[in-house]
């Protein structure tokens, strides 16, 4: 029996991988030089963490997948997305009593929804995400959003801008609201049945519909921006300015309300508008949330966050034509000449891997010829040839690629031998990374 992936899910491997590995590592690197940590939440959590009261967003109603064990009662669900289960655990733990807040948090991992499948859109997809918790500050909204725009820039995405809108405060959210209802009553016969279910729980869903977005009644529907209150509309302009000095692009767009019920005040999306990608292709999004802790159980502290798609951020980094994540090159290869010397070869690539050197051997007994082949695929910079020669007078022989040079060395000159010639690559080659060779001879 032939045993398959399932439907939407994919295997990430070879090549791929070190996309992946230079992409995390990048991410990695600028949450770190922002103060943001690492947070590992379960790849589940009881169903009630992702199913809050009256959500009207598409992911709750129709996407999650929920399950109860065998002999149990509790019902979990796989996590949809990452910001519920982090809010959860800064609840749960506490971590709103810091006294340094606000209290910021990176995470990625897997996340789980049952929609069709199609490009860029997989079952399970790797997320990536920050939350900044426990304060409301423009200046939080204006430090998440430059990390994210640093983070596509610095990846080589060229044109990308922000889009940005407020959502207001509670008080100017539910003047909106009604005011929606109230102009959306004499239409809402006509709309999808999603609208009709958007109407009646969250009537700000209804701008953001895919089916009814070009019919009239949407083109002239009630801006946001006519019901905020004094407090939101100051917020919203130190929001604007700060970007504005930082010099980052960015459009006010009144439709922009993002799909989750929980967010109020700055909600944003940073969009790649470059001609390869076609459509307007959003890489990131996110948003304030001044409920959602509250909710949980904690305070009446706010958070903001946004999240990011791996799996679309490398297509849209495929479509520019950017490469990231090279295989590394393999440093030692040690080829055995002499089935008797294989014990002593794999003596030798255990203290090349022991002070650092990327090394591989053959342990199957192949030929010369192969040997050599699997040597140049791995691309190594140096082979290592061990005879019997070498073998009787524990000597080893090196070859450089570079330079063709090719010595003999005692094996307990071995490591300073290729330390040598890794040391003036270096000064050949900027950038070959070998500053990895924390050497130490103790053990020789």
């Amino acid at each position: 029996m032939a045993y398959q992936i399932p439907r939407g899910t994919q295997d990430i491997y070879g090549d791929e991988g070190y996309r992946w590995q230079q992409l995390e590592k990048l991410l990695r690197h600028f949450c770190s030089l922002y103060n943001f940590e690492e947070i590992r939440t379960p790849i589940f959590e009881h169903t009630n963490v992702f199913k809050r009261e009256n959500d009207s967003s598409d992911m709750v109603n129709k996407e999650m997948y929920t399950f109860t064990p065998a002999n149990s009662s509790t019902s979990l669900t796989l996590r949809p997305e990452g910001t519920a289960g982090v809010v959860r655990s800064y609840v749960e733990n506490h971590m709103y009593a810091s006294p340094d807040l606000p209290i910021k948090l990176y995470y990625l991992g897997p996340m789980h929804r049952h929609e069709r499948p199609q490009k860029g859109r997989l079952r399970i997809f790797n997320q990536f995400g920050v939350e900044s918790l426990g304060i409301k500050s423009p200046y939080a909204d204006a430090e998440v959003m430059v990390l994210a725009f640093s983070i596509l820039k610095a990846l080589g995405l060229e044109n990308i801008t922000i889009l940005l809108n407020t959502l207001g405060d509670n008080e100017s959210r539910d003047a909106y609201r009604k005011a929606l209802k109230e102009y959306f009553a004499p239409y809402v016969e006509d709309l999808c049945a999603d609208c009709k279910r958007r109407y009646e729980q969250n009537p700000l869903r209804l701008l953001d519909c895919k089916i009814d977005h070009d019919k009239e009644c949407m083109k002239n529907a009630p801006k946001m921006s006519d019901y905020l209150n004094e407090e939101s509309r100051e917020y919203f302009a130190t929001v604007k300015n700060l970007l504005d000095q930082m010099g980052i692009p960015y459009r006010v767009d009144d439709n922009l309300v993002r799909g989750l019920d929980y967010y109020t005040h700055t909600v944003f999306e940073i969009v790649s508008e470059s001609k390869q990608m076609g459509a307007q292709s959003t890489l990131l999004a996110g948003g304030r949330y001044d409920n959602l802790i509250p909710y949980y159980g904690g305070p009446e502290q706010s958070g903001i966050g946004w999240a990011l798609g791996e799996e679309r951020l490398l297509l849209a980094l495929e479509a520019e034509g950017i490469e990231i994540g090279e295989k590394p090159l393999m440093d030692v290869y040690v080829m055995v000449l002499n089935p008797e010397a294989r014990s002593y070869s794999f003596e030798l690539l255990t203290e090349l891997r022991a002070n650092g050197f990327r090394s591989e051997m053959d342990m199957q007994g192949k030929s010369f010829k192969s040997q050599f082949k699997a040597a140049d695929r791995a691309n190594a910079q140096v082979t290592m040839l061990i005879g019997e020669d070498e073998f009787v007078s524990s000597k080893v022989t090196l070859k450089n690629k570079q330079t063709k040079e090719q010595i003999s060395v005692p094996a307990h000159e071995m490591i300073d031998a290729l330390d040598h010639w890794f040391n003036e690559e270096d000064d050949d080659h900027e950038g070959h990374d070998h500053d990895h060779h924390h050497h130490d001879h103790d053990h020789h």
